[in-house]
C-alpha cells in the first residue's frame, strides 16, 4: 500500500473555489459603492420580492388562460437579474461564500440562513408539487395551461428558496465599519 500526499478532489475543488471566489470578490469590491449601505440592500431585498411575486402573478395569468401572459415572463426575468445580481455584489456573495473565506460569526450566518432557505425552497415546491398534482387530476385534458402554470409556480418555488439566504443576509447583515471599507 504506497501512501497518497496528493490532495483528494474535494481539497482541490475547494481549494480552486476559494482562490476564484476571493478573486472574484476584489475584481467587485468597487462595483456600486452607494448601493453598499444595508437601507441600499434592503431596497433590493424588496425589489426581488416584488419580482417574485410578478412571476407569481405570471403563473396565475398562465393557469386562467390569459393569452399572452407567458410572454410577460421575460420582462419579469428583465427585472428579476438586475436586482439579483446587485444583491449578490453588494453583499459580497457571503451566502454562497466558501467557509475558509468567512469568520465563525458569518459561517454561522450563512449556515442559518441557507437553512431557511432550505426550508422555504421544500415548503413553496411542496405547494407547487400540489398544484401539480391537482392539475394532473382535475384540469381539462390537454389543458397546457395548467401544465404552464405549474412549471411557472415550480421555478418561482425554486428561486424564492435560493435566493433567500443572500436576501436574509442582505437585509439582516449591518453596514460595514468605516475602517474596513
Amino acid at each position: 500500500m504506497t501512501g497518497s500526499t496528493q490532495p483528494s478532489l474535494i481539497t482541490r475543488y475547494q481549494t480552486r473555489r476559494t482562490r476564484r471566489f476571493l478573486a472574484d470578490e476584489q475584481r467587485w469590491s468597487t462595483w456600486f459603492p452607494a448601493w453598499r449601505t444595508q437601507s441600499r440592500r434592503r431596497i433590493l431585498v424588496v425589489s426581488l420580492g416584488v419580482v417574485f411575486a410578478l412571476m407569481f402573478a405570471v403563473g396565475v395569468l398562465c393557469h386562467f388562460g390569459v393569452a399572452r401572459a407567458p410572454l410577460l415572463w421575460f420582462p419579469v426575468c428583465l427585472l428579476f437579474f438586475p436586482a439579483w445580481i446587485m444583491l449578490q455584489v453588494v453583499s459580497g456573495r457571503q451566502a454562497d461564500a466558501p467557509a475558509s473565506t468567512l469568520d465563525e460569526w458569518e459561517v454561522e450566518q450563512r449556515d442559518s440562513a441557507r437553512s431557511i432557505g432550505l426550508a422555504v425552497t421544500q415548503n413553496l415546491g411542496l405547494i407547487a408539487v400540489f398544484y401539480l398534482l391537482f392539475g394532473a387530476v382535475f384540469a381539462p385534458d390537454g389543458n397546457a395551461d395548467w401544465h404552464y402554470a405549474g412549471a411557472i409556480f415550480t421555478l418561482v418555488a425554486l428561486m424564492v428558496g435560493g435566493c433567500t439566504p443572500a436576501m436574509i443576509l442582505g437585509w439582516t447583515r449591518p453596514d460595514a465599519e468605516p475602517e474596513d471599507q
